[in-house]
């Protein structure tokens, strides 16, 4: 008989969990979970240990918190007030990679890692997913946000993906639904994306793995991949790059309290050490001010900012 879902702490659970399976925690500190290791902590942590287990979890729920699924935190912000409702976290049984040799159709979890797609579809002779080596970030993540690197992203290649809405129904959304644009979806808020498949091209895998190598390279010359980071800050204007328009208006390098304007990349922010969440967040405002006061263009953020401040 497997065990009932284990509960951290003497608060109230929001629902029944009798034979609930994963791991649910009250008041679970998120800086560790995200790249920037900052922020507050989330109303309730839930870890399903399966599928099954997820879908019951959000019927039980049935939409009386809000619902937000977390992959590698590599492209967020979680503000220092902490996340309302549950925080989703997608384990070892939501992260495998399945592929047909003869339609070149990848088949994923939604918490599988870019680089584990794409090096599975490599070893496959599956070409066409390896700028997925270059996004950080789950399945789910990306889906949700039309994740892309290196002139190509998930609305190229998605065919379709399931995914548990609030209310725990699962439903497989087609990619014409998702309605995407430029690092954007219409994915609804809560739903959390389990799995996904992507339409690759038979292919070569050692010119596969030169092209992934060659992407790995690009970003660790470029990237300040070695710090607490959070991946491109604000999304491409039309026509321009954001960190040309980020370094003529004099932010490399710029601080507010730990945080700063990379010297590598002014695309991207970094925690020296000590950052708040507030700090972060607040110097990216200070960027898109700067920016259009000397050029005229407003910044989009890209990075996710969630949370009460």
């Amino acid at each position: 008989m497997a065990p009932d879902c284990s509960v951290e702490g003497s608060i109230d659970a929001p629902i029944d969990t009798d034979g609930l399976r994963g791991k649910l925690t009250p008041q679970a500190p998120l800086a560790k979970l995200v790249w920037f290791k900052s922020g507050g902590k989330a109303d309730w942590l839930f870890e399903p240990e399966d599928m099954e287990d997820l879908k019951e979890f959000l019927r039980r729920l049935d939409g009386q918190l809000p619902v937000m699924a977390l992959g590698l935190g590599s492209n967020m912000i979680v503000r220092d007030g902490g996340v309302p409702g549950v925080v989703i976290k997608l384990g070892k049984p939501f992260a495998d990679v399945s592929i047909d040799d003869e339609t070149c159709i990848v088949d994923c979890g939604g918490g599988a890692h870019g680089i584990l797609v794409a090096s599975a579809a490599r070893d496959c002779g599956v070409a066409g997913l390896e700028f997925m080596r270059g996004i950080p970030g789950t399945v789910g993540g990306f889906v949700r946000m039309n994740g892309g690197a290196y002139g190509r992203e998930v609305s190229d290649v998605l065919i379709d993906c399931d995914v548990v809405m609030p209310g725990g129904a699962m439903h497989t959304l087609p990619a014409s639904d998702l309605q995407y644009s430029y690092r954007h979806s219409a994915l609804p808020q809560g739903a959390v994306v389990v799995r996904a498949r992507f339409q690759g091209e038979p292919g070569d895998p050692e010119a596969i793995g030169a092209t992934m190598d060659e992407i790995a390279e690009a970003r660790e010359n470029s990237q300040p991949l070695r710090t607490k980071t959070g991946g491109s800050t604000f999304k491409n204007p039309p026509g321009k790059k954001a960190w040309e328009l980020v370094d003529a208006a004099g932010c490399r390098g710029l601080k507010m309290g730990g945080a700063q304007v990379s010297e590598k990349h002014t695309n991207f922010l970094i925690n020296t050490g000590d950052a708040t969440s507030a700090d972060i967040e607040g110097l990216g405002e200070e960027v898109k001010r700067r920016v259009y006061e000397n050029s005229g263009v407003e910044l989009e953020w890209e990075i996710q900012r969630v949370g009460r401040p």
